[in-house]
């Protein structure tokens, strides 16, 4: 397993994705998949789990009628999740408001005082 440096000096774990790899560090559990088939699919353990040990990522295939297939599909799956994992993401550069913006709003602002400002009471008494 190789480590390789985040945006935030974090290391993040590099995790082989080929075929054997994943045989190695993976557990294979076949459950009783859910859902329309009737009969056959309620009592065949079609469903294939695939649990990768060193990350604790977990996968489930269930939409395929065969074992083989999904079991194909898991390790598709887990190949892409593995991979999505280790992409470094750049780290997100704050979006900076417009000046025109700015002014738009400290010019509602102002209006609104105005508004405010005709609604208090005047004293009719000096006049």
């Amino acid at each position: 397993m190789d480590l390789r440096r985040n945006s935030d000096s974090k290391p993040t774990p590099v995790y082989p994705t080929d075929r054997e790899s994943l045989e190695r560090d993976c557990t294979l559990e076949f459950v009783i998949a859910s859902g329309p088939g009737g009969q056959h699919r309620n009592k065949t353990e079609s469903g294939v789990r695939l649990t990768h040990r060193p990350s604790g990522t977990v996968v489930m295939a269930t939409e395929r009628r065969s074992q083989h297939q999904n079991r194909e599909v898991a390790y598709e799956r887990i190949a892409e999740r593995l991979t999505q994992m280790q992409q470094v993401r750049a780290p997100r550069k704050a979006t900076r408001l417009p000046r025109s913006v700015k002014v738009r709003g400290l010019e509602a602002k102002k209006r609104r005082g105005e508004i405010k400002q005709a609604r208090t009471r005047r004293d009719w008494s000096d006049e």
